[in-house]
């Protein structure tokens, strides 16, 4: 793997319609929302959740698993695992390789990081010589921030209760019970991230998982999100712009996003609003001289416009930014290029 040379900084757009995109268990799992502006949140923790299973239904090996996943290694015991060879402390010499060998099969910690906590080995010395050579928690070089929707978003009331009923012994009555089914009629998600080439040689991060990013989090959302509560969520927008300096980014891209609405009404799907880049657009022109080049995708479903056009989809985003911007960008084929990322099977 080739390593990591420039920081990149990632916008993200989603949007939900009528789902949950991210309940939150304190209350009742209903929607997240900011009582004061009305938007809707969805977690980063949210996000890495969707990547890491991703990155797990294509075979790469990953450290968080879901709950509830029938897996009989524990977090420190897929790390103990690694040191399996390790007889005595004489052998201990070897950990330098071993831990390289443990960030390079488990993806997401390559990602996310990590934080180990280690049981009590039957082996103290050898356990004791470990812990003094292998390190207990690894700092992610990828980072997301939280996405606030970007328009005030209704719980949609139809679905406020779910009433199931359930099959009971022959000759029994029926029972039936009320689930809370709490969703968003629509929002609007832009999630901005970073790629940190420092912390990148923590976690032995290359260029190739980073090129992964771009087709991964595309394919998370739109096969990560099937089920009852989730599905309504689509990916609509995916840029990373890659920077000449590896400590230098513009920072929180979201913030250079608005909704240009189309009609009256409250904003119930893309055809209700326009997408507005002509902050993004300035920005990106102003920095031009420290970016690298642009890596994009779009869906044709989102509008995009300053405020004096209309620009094109979003489906057109590489085109339009090296229009606009004057920056090298790259279009990426999703479907084309994530087969390249995926593990050697053999």
């Amino acid at each position: 793997m080739s390593s990591l040379n420039h920081r990149s900084e990632i916008l993200f757009v989603t949007d939900a319609s009528d789902c949950n995109p991210n309940g939150n268990p304190k209350a009742g799992n209903k929607p997240r929302l900011d009582p004061k502006t009305g938007q809707a949140i969805i977690t980063d923790v949210r996000l890495k959740r969707y990547l890491r299973d991703q990155l797990q239904d294509d075979g790469h090996g990953i450290l968080v698993k879901r709950t509830g996943d029938d897996t009989p290694l524990t977090q420190a015991e897929v790390a103990l695992e690694a040191f399996s060879e390790i007889e005595s402390v004489e052998d201990v010499e070897a950990v330098d390789s071993i831990r390289d060998e443990f960030v390079n099969r488990l993806a997401d910690v390559r990602y996310f990081g990590a934080v180990l906590s280690f049981v009590k080995s039957n082996h103290d010395d050898v356990y004791q010589a470990i812990l003094e050579r292998f390190p207990r928690s690894f700092t992610g070089p990828v980072q997301f921030s939280p996405a606030r929707s970007l328009n005030e978003v209704e719980l949609n009331e139809g679905f406020d209760t779910l009433t199931s009923i359930m099959a009971t012994q022959e000759g029994k009555s029926a029972g039936a019970f009320g689930l809370g089914d709490y969703r968003i009629a629509y929002g609007v998600f832009p999630f901005t991230g970073i790629v940190d080439p420092q912390r990148a040689r923590e976690t032995n991060l290359s260029e190739e998982d980073v090129r992964r990013l771009d087709t991964l989090c595309w394919r998370a959302i739109k096969n990560q999100t099937v089920s009852r509560s989730k599905f309504g969520q689509e990916p609509q927008l995916y840029l990373r712009v890659e920077y000449t300096h590896p400590e230098f980014h513009i920072g929180r891209l979201d913030e250079l996003l608005k909704l240009t609405p189309t009609t009256d009404e409250t904003i119930r799907s893309p055809s209700d609003y326009h997408l507005n880049i002509e902050k993004l657009v300035s920005v990106l022109t102003e920095y031009e001289g420290m970016i690298e080049a642009a890596y994009c995708v779009g869906s044709p479903r989102i509008t995009l416009r300053t405020d004096d056009s209309v620009l094109g989809s979003a489906a057109n985003l590489a085109d339009i930014l090296t229009e606009q911007c004057g920056i090298e960008t790259v279009g990426i084929d999703v479907y084309e290029e994530y087969s390249t990322s995926l593990p050697d099977r053999e």
